[in-house]
């Protein structure tokens, strides 16, 4: 093998997406909980996520300290193994400037 072609098979190097560097207006963020009640309105979890990635992309602590909430209880409930009442998605929902909506199925 030469020089050259030892350089051409280098490792390709890759970097953990994350979502909530996507998200920054509220436009996006409203749009991308949209989708996930929309595609997915019964993976609890998925949405759950979705609010936390919202959250992270406006500032945890901020979102918290506006929902009332401590950081450490909003990253738990948030998580991909969070349980978080129906009371807390109201209080994360309204921190981040966002509304649910209902329509007839």
């Amino acid at each position: 093998m030469t020089k050259s072609s030892k350089s051409a098979q280098a490792a390709t190097k890759t970097v953990a997406y994350d979502v909530a560097e996507q998200l920054r207006s509220p436009e996006e963020m409203a749009a991308y909980l949209d989708a996930w009640l929309t595609e997915a309105p019964d993976d609890i979890a998925g949405i759950a996520r979705a609010l936390g990635d919202i959250a992270r992309a406006k500032g945890m602590a901020q979102v918290a300290k506006e929902a009332g909430l401590s950081r450490e209880s909003l990253y738990k409930a948030l998580s991909e193994n969070g349980n978080p009442s129906f009371a807390t998605i109201l209080k994360v929902t309204k921190a981040l400037g966002v509304q649910l909506h209902a329509e007839a199925a």
